[in-house]
């Protein structure tokens, strides 16, 4: 048997509390809309557009098991600016598996990137990382992951625990079916503490402090057919695009 441990849910206001004492912190999808002053039929609409996500083609693990988009943003006093398309980029030390190398995936579609759900939520954790880190611009990276178990599993954390190198990571789970699996487990970069849950409720969030947790989430499998877990991750870092 299955069995599923639910997160404590945290609200909008108990955030910058948790983030520095915890180091994250999770958002019911009711918290989501309260913080972002969305609804959440703006958020499931975008649902829609993790069906047509290409093929991850820079796995070094030989897998077939993981379909993503990616697109930057810099949101500055409020207001969400796309940047020019670019590759996604992180160094080895933080990525050990895909780090230092150049990655180009195909972009967010506009329709999705236009939507008012997806409008609203990114200068809304922009003034969460700003509540946390101190007023300024962040350079936000967007990527959208649909980790399937066509061939038997999914891994949605290939590289194991890591830290991604940025201030603030979110993410937010889209969707999941038919899958057995897929714990997240959120450890204390310098201590012996950790945590571990599973999100199940669409537009459920995870936020974290890169800077003092490290995070993983286990490997997926099916459970009477194929399955998949939909994920939104959005990473907030000061200064500029890592790789710049």
């Amino acid at each position: 048997m299955q069995t599923i441990l639910s997160p404590d849910f945290a609200s909008p206001r108990e955030l910058p509390q948790l983030l520095r004492s915890d180091g994250y912190a999770v958002l019911a999808p009711a918290g989501v809309c309260e913080l972002a002053g969305c609804r959440l039929p703006d958020l499931q609409a975008l649902a829609a557009s993790w069906d047509d996500l290409p093929p991850d083609a820079y796995l070094r693990d030989g897998g077939h098991y993981r379909r993503r988009r990616h697109s930057c943003f810099v949101v500055a006093g409020g207001q969400v600016t796309q940047a020019p398309h670019r590759a996604h980029w992180q160094p080895v030390e933080y990525n050990a598996l895909h780090g230092g190398m150049q990655r180009w995936f195909e972009p967010m579609a506009a329709a999705c990137v236009q939507a008012p759900g997806f409008q609203q939520i990114l200068p809304a954790l922009a003034g969460v990382a700003s509540t946390l880190k101190g007023e300024r611009p962040w350079y936000v990276e967007a990527h959208q992951f649909r980790i399937d178990t066509e061939g038997g599993i999914g891994r949605p954390t290939p590289e194991g625990a890591h830290r991604d190198g940025v201030d603030l990571v979110a993410v937010f789970l889209v969707s999941r079916a038919g899958i057995k699996g897929g714990e997240t487990r959120v450890f204390e970069a310098g201590g012996p503490l950790g945590r571990r849950f599973t999100l199940t409720q669409p537009w459920s969030l995870l936020l974290l402090d890169d800077e003092r947790v490290i995070h993983e989430t286990t490997p997926i499998q099916p459970l009477d057919a194929q399955g998949h877990r939909d994920t939104l991750v959005l990473t907030y870092r000061a200064g500029g695009f890592q790789g710049d």
